[in-house]
């Protein structure tokens, strides 16, 4: 294995990565930003009141995008077990 392959590995490792937690973690920034501007607003500074929004729009867009998410997975699996060979010399 040679160190480019090593790299091309690893950049496409975290391209995948990126890919699959960025809908999740904008969701969760999104939320929490609207979160925090009502409580502001109102000054209710409840920790549960932030907690409980995020969670349920973190389940909600798991739920929408999880079958993306998880072929997208199968497949970066896919392609790394088949091009095994390559790597083995």
């Amino acid at each position: 294995m040679t160190d480019a392959m090593v790299m091309e590995l690893g950049r496409h490792t975290l391209i995948i990565t990126l890919k699959l937690a960025l809908p999740l973690l904008l969701t969760s920034l999104v939320v929490g930003v609207l979160v925090s501007l009502i409580q502001a607003v109102t000054q209710i500074h409840e920790v549960t009141l932030t907690f409980v929004p995020k969670i349920l729009a973190f389940f909600l867009v798991l739920a929408l995008l999880g079958s993306w998410m998880l072929q997208n997975l199968l497949q970066y699996a896919a392609n790394l077990f088949n091009s095994l060979p390559n790597f083995v010399r």
